[in-house]
């Protein structure tokens, strides 16, 4: 075992163990926040969850043995204060202010409503043009224009010399 293996903690990620029907079966199952394609069954709360450690072992493994990065486990939500501070441009503070107005909430209430909606789309996108493109209308001389509005990047869309410099974490 080399020293970066005998560091590693399955048990810092983030194991949601629940019981429900599967397959016509009812059993634990075991996802790892993550790992989003990782999910792992068992007959008891326990056993399910001793699988999906034993899986995010196997996965720290042969990415390590591939030469890529382990996905960090999500730091606790105690770690973080809850205020940030931004500099926006004028026009998009000015904008932002119109929608919350409109809305009837606070300008800081509309910004935390629309950080929570694209957190959430970004979680479940798929990286296709289409899922990940909020369309908007624009006039211009030819009736509506298409804009792309958010983009969901992920590490593929960079190519292998670039990415193969980033260090692990």
């Amino acid at each position: 075992m080399t020293k970066e293996t005998d560091m590693f903690d399955a048990s810092r990620y983030t194991i949601i163990v629940r019981k429900g029907e599967f397959d016509e079966e009812t059993c634990f199952e075991a996802t790892v926040r993550e790992l989003p394609d990782v999910a792992e069954y068992g007959d008891t709360a326990d056993e399910a969850y001793a699988l999906a450690l034993d899986t995010v072992e196997v996965t720290h493994a042969a990415l390590t043995e591939q030469g890529r990065c382990m996905p960090v486990p999500y730091a606790p939500a105690k770690d973080f204060s809850g205020r940030v501070t931004l500099r926006l441009p004028r026009s998009l503070h000015r904008a932002l202010d119109a929608a919350a107005n409109a809305e009837g909430v606070s300008l800081n209430q509309h910004i935390v409503n629309v950080l929570n909606y694209w957190s959430g789309y970004a979680a479940r996108a798929t990286a296709t043009t289409e899922s990940a493109t909020a369309w908007q209308r624009y006039p211009d001389a030819g009736g509506v224009k298409q804009r792309a509005h958010l983009k969901v990047v992920s590490r593929n869309d960079y190519p292998k010399e670039e990415v193969d410099d980033v260090a692990c974490q």
